[in-house]
């Protein structure tokens, strides 16, 4: 057993399997430890994410260390039946690699019971285990751009199902109809960790009605559209579609799903607070400015983070300038316009009341990889306020914006915690990582910073990293050698090795860092293994 650094807040531990780690999963979800805060399974590591001020990393190394892991959880009452049309373009494929038959290929199949292992790469996407030995095949050689939702597929000692179109490496014998992942199911994903799966297939026998969770199915809005009073504000213009963002959804790791939420959280909870709003209220996010909206009703609005200048007109034509950090009275007729901002990325606006959007999964968050969370704002959609009349009361107070923000061209230095995987690279990549600077590309997203140095950095072998939990500011390092510095809407699991990770409290910081800017990564920790505390 292994720990490694992740950041400030988490930890990888590195187990000798699988098995073992389903064994720690298991011991802790038993026994759990006061300050964990979620955990992410993966093939042979188990992230952990604490509370700092609650358990050091070298208390937390120690309490894990002692566990048992020759324990196994017991199997689920949950069997999940799935139908499928074993037509699959990589069948004959499998077969040969295999040395089958596709129909026996089909047969093993069939007759083999999965076990939900863990979920990650995207939203419902369980990896499955306890198939047939025979069946273990390699990803593809060249992995396709396109795979479709449904699309049943091999990968190593895994089964899995598509829940989405996305790109991917698996090996595809066949399809189903069923969705993996659907909003107006409670759970939304249908294969949760330790459910007993069955395939068969739909020529054979007939259709079936798979066997679910026994919770009550509860309908989960999937637009984020609220249901409340008439709406305070029509969108005229959005260059950019807005995004409805909070503090995120931490917890839902077990479904494959990220916690999201907002790049810039200190300027999300600015915008609240200089409204009177409780800190966790949803804020649009606006990248780049451009908005413009129309007020249809007497509201206050504030706009934090990156600094539009904000041009407001009235009902009469008379229009007069606004500053952001403060509170901004509004009346019906009134017409809000953002330029663009001279530094930054994303500004944050927040009303008095907040937002009537209905939460998704328990956030308001808009997840643009995962498409989970309320629709994009664009030009004519309508806006509600949860508290109408609320804007009438007195306002609440003037921010001061925390830090300077970068403009295009400037150099930002961002703190970096070295770790999970610092040890895969070379020690001139090591070097390299924080004396270049990297320049932010415009394939730039909430997903992560696609960065450009002018030196890749070398690994020291190309093994395949098995898919491990990524956190949030991790500087994953794909075959080019030209890092990722993942941001809020990363995929939960990844299969490139981090060479470092963004200290939390610079994150606000990387989520402002515009395209041509660039970045100075600054370690603030040597790599080492965390050593168990003693006594």
């Amino acid at each position: 057993m292994r720990f490694l650094p992740v950041s400030l807040t988490t930890i990888l531990v590195e187990l000798a399997d699988l098995d073992e780690t389903l064994a720690l999963f298991a011991s802790l979800q038993v026994e759990p430890v006061k300050g964990i805060e979620e955990m992410v399974p993966a093939a042979r590591t188990l992230m952990i994410r604490f509370r700092p001020e609650v358990l050091t990393p070298e208390e937390l190394a120690s309490n894990l260390s002692g566990r048992d892991l020759t324990a196994r959880a017991a199997p689920s009452d949950t069997v999940v039946e799935i139908p499928v049309s074993y037509d699959g373009e990589d069948l004959e494929e499998v077969a040969r690699l295999v040395d089958l038959s596709p129909e026996e290929v089909v047969r093993r199949h069939t007759e083999s019971e999965f076990t939900v292992a863990f979920c990650g790469f995207a939203p419902g996407f369980g990896y499955l285990v306890g198939g047939d030995p025979t069946l273990h095949v390699p990803r593809r050689q060249s992995p396709r751009t396109r795979i479709p939702a449904g699309s049943v597929a091999l990968a190593g000692a895994f089964s899995g199902v598509y829940p989405q179109a996305s790109p991917g490496g698996w090996q595809i014998i066949g399809t189903t109809p069923l969705k993996m992942w659907d909003l107006s199911r409670e759970p939304a994903a249908l294969f949760q960790p330790g459910y007993r799966v069955r395939f068969f297939d739909v020529t054979k026998r007939g259709m079936s009605t798979p066997v679910v969770a026994t919770a009550d199915e509860t309908p989960v809005a999937a637009d984020g559209a609220g249901e409340g009073p008439s709406p305070a504000f029509k969108v005229l213009a959005a260059p950019m579609p807005a995004l409805f963002q909070d503090l995120g959804r931490p917890g839902q790791a077990g479904q494959g799903v990220s916690a999201s939420g907002a790049l810039d959280r200190g300027s999300l909870v600015a915008a609240n607070r200089t409204v009177g709003n409780s800190a966790d209220q949803p804020c649009l996010e606006i990248t780049l400015g451009g908005l413009s909206f129309e007020c249809l009703e007497r509201s206050v609005v504030a706009l934090t983070g990156a600094p539009c200048p904000i041009t407001v007109r009235d009902r009469g034509g008379v229009s007069f300038a606004a500053e952001v950090y403060q509170p901004i009275p509004l009346e019906a007729g009134d017409t809000v316009t953002l330029g663009a901002p001279p530094v930054g990325m994303r500004t944050y606006l927040a009303v008095r009341g907040g937002f009537d959007v209905r939460p998704v999964l328990g956030s308001a968050s808009t997840d643009t990889l995962a498409v989970v969370g309320p629709e994009p704002v664009t030009a004519g959609a309508k806006l509600g306020i949860k508290i109408p009349g609320k804007g009438t009361e007195s306002v609440s107070l003037t921010e001061t914006p925390p830090q300077p923000l970068p403009a295009a061209g400037d150099i930002v230095t961002l703190d970096v915690v070295m770790g999970p995987r610092t040890d895969w690279f070379t020690e001139a990549a090591i070097q390299r990582l924080t004396e270049q600077l990297w320049l932010v590309t415009p394939q730039s997203s909430r997903v992560g910073i696609r960065l450009s140095g002018e030196t890749p950095l070398e690994k020291l072998d190309t093994t395949e990293l098995p898919s491990e939990g990524t956190a949030t500011g991790a500087i994953q390092v794909p075959h080019s050698g030209q890092p990722v510095l993942f941001l809020a809407d990363h995929p939960l699991t990844g299969g490139y090795p981090v060479i470092a990770t963004v200290a939390e409290y610079h994150l606000d910081l990387a989520g402002q860092v515009p395209v041509n800017a660039r970045i100075r990564f600054r370690p603030v920790t040597r790599f080492g293994e965390i050593s168990p505390a003693r006594g």
